[in-house]
């Protein structure tokens, strides 16, 4: 009789063991809706905007159900990019020229679609990666001087930058000076001009140096708060180099297998995120000194995207 009770027991304790196992281990279980799905692991570049969506991505995702763990502030493209082939996040938002140019190495193109296209394809193709919807907002590359600098100098377009290049400090972001959007991009397009100075800063410091005087000109980009706040200019790209920058989550897919509700969720919030919304939010957080998650969840709050 001993022997027939351990005969059903151990099948059972095995069975009970497995059951354990694969409900404790794995990135692939669950999903949304049913409570058990893995944690999604949301990552972002390190600057202001890249800090307001990240954490929009990560409220909008909890709000749908999910376990999220933030790693935020990752450090510039390559490293966010490492991250997500290499499995430590499963998302994060990137921008479609930056794609374009920075991962993929492909040629500039100036059509919306036709770039968002190829960021699709490429990422699909190259690293089983997934864009989802694109925002209409367009954080293109620019550069941005004082209304009093670009008068008394003359500098209108970048190509009257570049004429006067020797003369002119620029300051921005490290990574400008070496990725195929920045000033090789330039150099490229408008002739192999030698700055005065490039001064490479945290990009939260570009705007108040450059209204200080430290500086000519400053990289700037479309959605930038502080474009207006300080009533700056931007050199019209008159050889229109600079691709289109719109954003949208680039996500594992084996993330989106296991938990197809990311989708749904962060394609509700792409179409909100317009020029003037995040020009509004960025500066909010680089002006006005708030804390981006708290930006971002008044946003979403205020949108009926998330309880407040």
């Amino acid at each position: 009789m001993k022997f027939t009770r351990r005969l059903l027991v151990l099948p059972l304790l095995a069975l009970f063991t497995a059951f354990v196992i694969v409900s404790c281990t794995g990135r692939g279980g669950g999903d949304a809706e049913g409570g058990d799905a893995a944690t999604i692991r949301v990552g972002s570049k390190d600057f202001t905007e890249q800090f307001i969506i990240g954490e929009m991505y990560a409220l909008v995702l909890e709000n749908a159900g999910l376990q999220v763990e933030r790693k935020l502030n990752l450090g510039g493209t390559p490293v966010a990019q490492a991250a997500l082939e290499s499995n430590q996040i499963d998302l994060y938002p990137e921008y479609t020229g930056t794609g374009l140019l920075t991962v993929l190495k492909l040629p500039v193109n100036s059509d919306q679609e036709a770039v968002y296209q190829s960021v699709s394809e490429g990422y699909k193709e190259q690293f089983d990666l997934v864009w989802l919807e694109p925002s209409p907002m367009n954080n293109t590359q620019a550069l941005a001087m004082t209304q009093e600098a670009s008068d008394s100098l003359g500098v209108k377009t970048i190509s009257d930058m570049a004429a006067k290049a020797g003369e002119l400090v620029m300051i921005g972001p490290p990574e400008f000076e070496a990725r195929e959007d920045g000033l090789p991009g330039i150099k490229e397009a408008y002739g192999d001009f030698e700055l005065a100075e490039y001064k490479a800063v945290d990009p939260g410091l570009r705007y108040q140096a450059l209204v200080d005087g430290e500086a000519d000109v400053a990289v700037a980009f479309g959605t930038d708060g502080e474009i207006a706040a300080f009533d700056l200019v931007l050199l019209e790209d008159d050889k229109q180099l600079f691709p289109p920058y719109q954003v949208a989550p680039v996500v594992r897919q084996e993330a989106l297998d296991a938990n197809p509700g990311i989708a749904d969720a962060l394609n509700a919030l792409a179409p909100l995120l317009t020029d003037e919304v995040m020009q509004q939010l960025n500066y909010e957080v680089s002006g006005n000194q708030r804390e981006p998650a708290e930006v971002a969840k008044e946003f979403l709050t205020q949108e009926g995207l998330i309880e407040g």
